[in-house]
């Protein structure tokens, strides 16, 4: 039985509006302090600093598809393997000496360890894809 109800629908706005949160927010904090002062600064760690939030919203957004028998695959998977790409890579850069600084962030560790985040900051777009897929379905008007 689909459900698609109130609960679900709330799921999914505030589950896909956290997943988005992660990668908007220093595109967003960028661009405010290039209109506010006329400097350029990325922070590209930013979603991997907010994965709580990214995490919280993956398991709200999995249980609305879930919910809803639509688009759970997507999210699911997407979900498991930010997690996996975010740990991993984290894993890395402690065994490596990277996170220490105890080696210099170069060469073929320092580049898994942003292919890792790089991968992770993907498979958040992948969700939050499927959050807005899964939001176009629940507010499709049935005819």
């Amino acid at each position: 039985m689909n459900n698609r109800g109130a609960l679900t629908q709330v799921l999914a706005i505030i589950g896909t509006l956290l997943v988005w949160f992660p990668i908007l927010a220093p595109i967003l904090f960028s661009v405010a302090l290039l209109i506010k002062r006329g400097i350029f600064r990325f922070d590209y760690l930013m979603p991997a600093e907010l994965f709580p939030v990214a995490l919280f919203g993956g398991g709200l957004l999995f249980w609305a598809a879930y919910r809803a028998h639509s688009r759970h695959r997507l999210i699911g998977w997407s979900l498991v393997i930010a997690v996996v790409l975010l740990v991993g890579g984290q894993v890395l850069a402690v065994v490596t000496g990277l996170a220490s600084g105890e080696i210099e962030p170069v060469g073929w560790w320092w580049a898994l360890t942003l292919a890792s985040i790089l991968g992770y900051i993907l498979a958040l777009v992948v969700m939050g894809i499927g959050g807005l897929l899964l939001l176009r379905e629940l507010f499709k008007k049935r005819s």
